[in-house]
């Protein structure tokens, strides 16, 4: 198993520099390789076929070593592996670009991608609270590394003023001890997470917390000059300020994710269209603010991690308009309706509590759950104080609806 611990370091000047320089390199490799595969993509479109050079990151690295002596003797100041692994990016990139997976690869402008680069494990050191970067030496970390193993990369970045490592190790399966329980899981924007045994995880939303303040530092950015000191120092504020948002959103993510993937060995979510979503302009914020690509991301490795099994029901299944006791489907549901009340067998349920439910019935199967109506109704009213109900079924015949005011 492959596992990664991101840590921050303690670089002095010296350090940073080497760092700024790295990422500039591997800025700088990765937009020649792109220069240079477009150049003789468009050699080769006038050429015959069996005339054609054929075009790969490996080829181009080839290239790139054999002009660095002359033409780019400054990249030897940082590790070969800065200069490197971009055309192994590019590759990739490309590869994507064909198989419809992604865009067509951009150059990298300074100042606008994310600086980093890639050392190869067979550099990179660990003693105490130290690595070992070739061409620089030993530099400080914030934190003991929390595996132990084969070292197979690691990968430097910058976040804001601030400077991270991600370790990738080789260990052991990690073993689990999971519950056999089932869940279905309604993710929302009033509640990020919503369980089908009535449990409720609420989401931070730190970007409307911090707008106002993110408005005032940008509004004084706009009024510094480009290239000043003033500029870089304004514009590293309000990029701490972004990376203070993704910090809340991601810790509060991880938390609720690993405590679902703890707690059930089978999980059913919905194949939500993030990006079909995001097009509302109306609700693309409160969306973004609650991170539904990121938890699906997450969940998904987490449950493969813990060799648990998570189903994914269609997208266009109406799990907040079908009812679970008669599956009656209410076509007028709006999205202000936060109750669902059934017209046939008049079942009232909260609207996220009753879609999580029908998602367990649909990709798990009906479940029993271990707690009762009434628990499930007690646990779920202190979050929503306006209807709740439950629903078991036992063999052909549902309990009778309880209504909660």
């Amino acid at each position: 198993m492959q596992v990664a611990h991101k840590i921050e370091l303690k670089p002095n000047n010296k350090q940073t520099t080497y760092f700024r320089k790295a990422c500039g390199t591997s800025r700088f490799a990765y937009n020649w390789a792109l220069s240079e595969w477009e150049k003789q993509h468009r050699i080769n479109r006038d050429l015959p076929k069996e005339e054609r050079t054929k075009i790969s990151g490996y080829s181009l690295k080839k290239k790139f070593n054999s002009l660095k002596k002359e033409f780019f003797p400054w990249a030897k100041e940082v590790s070969k592996y800065a200069a490197q692994q971009p055309f192994l990016d590019l590759q990739k990139a490309y590869n994507r670009f064909f198989n419809k997976q992604g865009s067509y690869p951009q150059k990298k402008k300074k100042g606008k991608c994310r600086d980093s680069f890639y050392l190869g494990g067979n550099v990179v050191k660990l003693k105490d609270k130290k690595i070992f970067v070739s061409n620089l030496g030993w530099v400080r970390l914030k934190e003991y590394p929390r595996f132990e193993g084969k070292i197979n990369s690691a990968t430097f970045s910058r976040t804001a003023d601030r400077w991270f490592v991600s370790i990738q190790f080789e260990v052991p399966d990690l073993e689990y001890n999971i519950p056999e329980k089932a869940v279905g899981l309604d993710i929302g924007i009033k509640s990020m997470v919503v369980t089908s045994d009535g449990e409720s995880f609420s989401a931070p939303k730190p970007l409307k917390k911090y707008l106002r303040k993110l408005k005032r530092y940008q509004k004084k950015l706009s009024k510094k000059t480009k290239g000043s000191k003033g500029h870089y120092k304004q514009r590293m504020k309000v990029a701490r300020i972004y990376a203070k948002i993704a910090n809340i959103r991601k810790d509060s993510l991880h938390k609720v994710t690993s405590q679902i993937t703890n707690n059930y060995n089978q999980i059913a979510i919905e194949d939500l269209h993030v990006k079909g979503m995001l097009k509302n302009h109306k609700l693309a914020r409160a969306l973004s603010d609650v991170g539904f690509g990121e938890f699906r991301r997450q969940i998904t490795y987490k449950a493969l991690q813990r060799k648990s099994n998570l189903v994914v029901i269609d997208r266009f299944y109406p799990s907040s308009k079908t009812c679970p006791c008669c599956g009656n489907i209410k076509q007028d549901l709006e999205l202000s309706d936060r109750v669902y009340e059934c017209e046939v067998c008049n079942h009232i349920m909260d609207r996220d509590l009753n879609a999580s439910i029908n998602i367990l019935n649909e990709g798990i199967g009906r479940v029993t759950p271990e707690l009762t109506p009434v628990e499930i109704m007690a646990l779920y009213k202190l979050k929503y104080p306006v209807y709740a109900t439950s629903i078991i079924e036992s063999g052909n015949e549902h309990q009778r609806v309880v209504k909660v005011e």
